[in-house]
């Protein structure tokens, strides 16, 4: 583990373990932004941004960034060899034509039939829906990384979402704070737990019920 690595580092670093050799791949916003970071440099990725570009690299150093180059929240970004810029109707078409191998989003809910909650508050104040949308019913994976509870403690994983869906049915990996948790036919698997916490900890805190893999690793 790295030295200092917080707890969204921690969640990244343990999503880019989903991403294999060869995939295109889209980061949402916030944490799953963090991801690039944690590729291993034998595994050509070419991630993907709805603002028009394929092949973002890690984050810039401090006072390197290039001002014309950011990812889809406007944070700089560096590229790899053989990126591409186009623009937002072409960067949403390779979204809606299936070449998306995986998205890492974060979200606000996740149901346990994998309905995804991620774009609005109500009376909150949003910029929009972005690609969330497509991205969420596009992709061949969807993975959702986000905190297990919001700020009141409430779960985010829940039965049935109360917020407004970004899609229904769409949700593959939930990678929370706590847990790694797969959404499956038979209703919500946990995977892995992160250290110091227990799978008890984890069962108190979702709102759905979970059932345990054969092994349930644990991962720092």
């Amino acid at each position: 583990m790295g030295v200092g690595m917080n707890v969204r580092e921690k969640m990244a670093r343990r999503a880019a373990l989903e991403i294999q050799d060869g995939m295109i791949v889209n980061l949402g916003i916030g944490i799953p932004s963090l991801v690039a970071n944690y590729i291993q440099d034998d595994c050509r990725v070419m991630f993907h941004a709805e603002n028009g570009i394929l092949g973002i690299g890690k984050a810039p150093e401090d006072g390197t960034e290039d001002p014309s180059l950011c990812n889809a929240a406007g944070f700089p970004v560096t590229t790899v060899l053989g990126a591409s810029y186009f623009d937002s109707a072409t960067a949403f078409g390779m979204i809606r034509s299936g070449s998306i191998d995986v998205t890492i989003l974060g979200g606000l809910e996740v149901s346990e039939q994998g309905d995804l909650a991620n774009w609005i508050v109500p009376k909150k104040r949003v910029p929009g829906i972005g690609g969330a949308m497509e991205l969420a019913k596009k992709a061949k994976k969807v993975i959702v990384v986000m905190n297990h509870t919001n700020k009141n403690g409430d779960p985010k994983i829940v039965k049935k979402c109360s917020l407004p869906l970004t899609a229904k049915k769409c949700v593959d990996l939930i990678i929370t704070d706590l847990a790694v948790i797969e959404v499956t036919q038979q209703g919500l698997m946990l995977k892995e737990v992160m250290q110091p916490y227990n799978t008890v900890d984890v069962i108190k805190a979702t709102g759905a019920p979970l059932f345990m893999s054969d092994e349930v690793k644990r991962f720092l």
